[in-house]
Parts: C-alpha cells; structure tokens; sequence
C-alpha cells in the first residue's frame, strides 16, 4: 500500500534507497505522516502547527516542531504539546525532540504565514542578484501568484518565488528602551556593590 511507504521508519527508507533520493524520502516522512498528524493534535490542544522539520545535524536528528497561538505560547504549551505528540512519532527515527515557538525572525515559509506577516517589513533574499542586489527591503503586500511583492519608496515590486531563497521579518530594535533596559540593570548592579561594600566595612548601606 503507497501509504506505508510514506509512513515507514525514516531510516529503513533510508537504508533502502541511495543518498541522492535521501532528501526525497525524508520529505514524504513529513508531509506523509509527522506534518499532518502534528497539525491535527495542534488544532485539537488549540495551537497552531507553524511548521515542522527533521534536520540532520552534528549532534543528531532533530525533529522540530514550532507551535503558535494568537496570545502566544508559554512553557505549559510547548509541554503539553511535547507530552501529547511523543507517542506519536513512534515510526519516525530522530535523536531529539525540540517543541519551540516560531520567533518574532522565523522565515516566511507557508502561505498562512504571509498572511499573518502582512503589512510588515520584510527582507527578501534571492539566489542571484537582480539589479545588483540580492536583498530587498519592504512592507509585505502578500504572496500573489505565487509571487513575493514587496512596497517600498519605490513602489510595489513582486519576486516569483523560484527566485526567492528566503524572505523573513525585519526586527526592528527600540534603542530608547534597550538603553533604559541596560541603565536599569547596571544601577541595579552598583546598588548591590555598594551593599556588598557596606556589609565588608561593617557600616549600615547608606551612612556615610
């Protein structure tokens, strides 16, 4: 049955065939199996099966599994998430297993995620050089026909997405409030050298 064959161990598909249909394999392992069966247990703990990959690394085999919801997602989740998709992943060889949120900087990937992402800024990055440049900058108008379009003082401008190697958020930065941030921690550390240095003379903090 072709079904089987989709959700078999991913390393006997793998010892099975030769390394240059290894990226083929693992592909239909995730969209066969570990994609859909962790988007409907998502759906059902209601979060949201951002995106899903099984990655060769150094250290091992990572299958990643990022989850999202609108108010966002904490520890309880990833855990309860983790603790529900475990016994499902039986059939599929890895080494470990991350439950992760997407990160405000994760790429743009599926369909639903230029949606989400719309209206903000963007950096496209293509493969090859057009006009000079390999990276764009704009606010996404969205992913129409199966184009990439971008606004900017320049006008619209759209990238078919053969041409895209990756298109991701822009993170702006609040200097003000990062140097605020770091005023607040550093005073909090004098406070406490201070105390330290009181405690070591035998003086109260504060008397001079």
């Amino acid at each position: 049955m072709p079904t089987l064959y989709c959700c078999m161990p991913w390393a006997v598909a793998f010892r099975a065939k030769k390394q240059g249909e290894y990226r083929l394999i693992m592909k239909h392992t995730l969209s066969g199996y570990v994609e859909p069966t962790a988007a409907k247990l998502a759906e059902k703990l209601g979060l949201e099966l951002v995106d899903v990959e099984l990655a060769k690394e150094n250290a091992g085999k990572f299958l990643r599994f990022y989850i999202d919801r609108p108010e966002g997602v904490d520890l309880d989740a990833l855990e309860t998430f983790h603790r529900a998709v475990l016994p499902l992943m039986d059939d599929v060889e890895y080494d470990y297993m991350e439950v992760c949120s997407p990160g405000a900087d994760r790429p743009l990937k599926k369909p639903a995620d230029f949606e989400r992402a719309r209206g903000q800024n963007v950096e496209v990055r293509l493969y090859k050089a057009l006009d000079g440049l390999k990276s764009f900058t704009g606010a996404l108008v969205g992913l129409i026909d199966d184009s990439v379009v971008i606004a900017s003082e320049e006008g619209e401008r759209a990238f078919p997405r053969r041409l895209v190697a990756q298109v991701a958020p822009v993170i702006e930065l609040d200097e003000e409030a990062i140097d605020a941030a770091l005023g607040d921690v550093f005073d909090l550390d004098e406070d406490e050298t201070d105390g330290e240095s009181d405690a070591e003379s035998g003086e109260e903090p504060g008397n001079p």
